[in-house]
């Protein structure tokens, strides 16, 4: 138990350090975009005159490390700006979008657990038999289909061809959750495939891995039977490895689900960077990709928990 709280502290303490690492990527990556802020504040009629006052007063002329605290300030305080004109705040927009994000996510992270547990166990104890051989080829093929490529595919059967689903659009929950559930179905399969693929191949080797070691054979020897075995330990054992793929996965899905949410029509975080981006507002940019990065970092410090929780050697110390 010491062992699990040092290293628990020590995951708390590094996660300051991680989301200013990303805060400073984020604003410096900014620089480099070719609009310039205040003519997106004030438009492309703006004089040179409004130009020049504006960023005298928002502190555009100051020196980078100077724009980096201001901008440290205003995100502690939860301000990300503007839009450009009409001007409304970029957190109320992503107050918006987010949780649409974040549902699409969590149905496509558990429907890529269920289709890798099931599939990734089924090869395990099929091993080298022809389930695991189809099992291995659906994987390969899974991991090399991206995302976007199958949500056309499964709009083009399941929208178009059968129209069981809805080719793109939301139903918030509180209206009807069954539509809810239909309109993020597809997206969330579209998303969960590729990892659900990878992520079958780690847990059928963690499988492997468990069934051969010795205490499995000396529990069945001394007459336990074979499929208590696996679930009460062999399973969980052999979820260690899954546990930490799964959070960089999760980091991908929500890079993912910003495309998918593009194809789908979905009002999610995906339309909103769309749209900063051909407007060319920074702000909105900027506001995306930093919520979307503290999301990864977060999620992964949970994952790193459930590590430390699932794996027995830090538990018994």
């Amino acid at each position: 138990m010491t062992a699990f709280l040092r290293l628990l502290g020590r995951r708390i303490i590094v996660l300051p350090f991680m989301l200013l690492g990303v805060t400073l990527l984020v604003f410096v990556v900014m620089q480099f975009l070719p609009t310039d802020p205040a003519v997106v504040a004030l438009g492309e009629g703006a004089s040179p005159q409004a130009i020049a006052a504006y960023k005298a007063a928002n502190g555009l002329n100051d020196p980078l490390v100077i724009q980096y605290i201001h901008f440290l300030g205003h995100l502690l305080t939860g301000n990300f700006g503007n839009t450009a004109p009409p001007a409304q705040p970029v957190v109320n927009l992503i107050a918006t979008a987010f949780p649409l994000t974040l549902q699409l996510t969590f149905l496509g992270v558990i429907m890529a657990i269920v289709l890798a547990l099931v599939l990734g166990v089924t090869a395990a104890l099929y091993r080298d038999k022809w389930p695991d051989q189809v099992i291995r080829v659906l994987s390969i093929a899974g991991i090399a289909t991206p995302s976007f490529w199958i949500g056309i595919l499964l709009i083009q059967q399941f929208a178009l061809n059968w129209p069981l689903f809805p080719t793109g659009g939301y139903v918030n929950p509180a209206d009807s959750f069954f539509g809810w559930l239909q309109s993020l179905f597809l997206p969330a399969i579209a998303l969960a495939i590729p990892v659900a693929a990878s992520l079958i191949r780690v847990v059928r080797t963690s499988m492997v891995e468990e069934l051969d070691k010795d205490y499995v054979r000396t529990a069945i020897g001394n007459g336990v039977p074979r499929g208590e075995v696996i679930r009460r330990n062999v399973l969980r054992n052999a979820m260690v490895t899954p546990v930490t793929v799964l959070g960089l996965r999760i980091g991908y899905m929500l890079g993912g689900a910003i495309v998918i949410e593009t194809i789908f029509s979905l009002p999610g975080m995906g339309q909103l960077i769309v749209n900063g981006i051909t407007a060319g507002d920074t702000n909105i940019v900027q506001g995306v990709v930093i919520v979307i990065a503290v999301t990864f970092v977060v999620i992964n410090l949970i994952v790193d928990l459930l590590y430390l929780i699932l794996n027995p050697r830090i538990r018994t110390v």
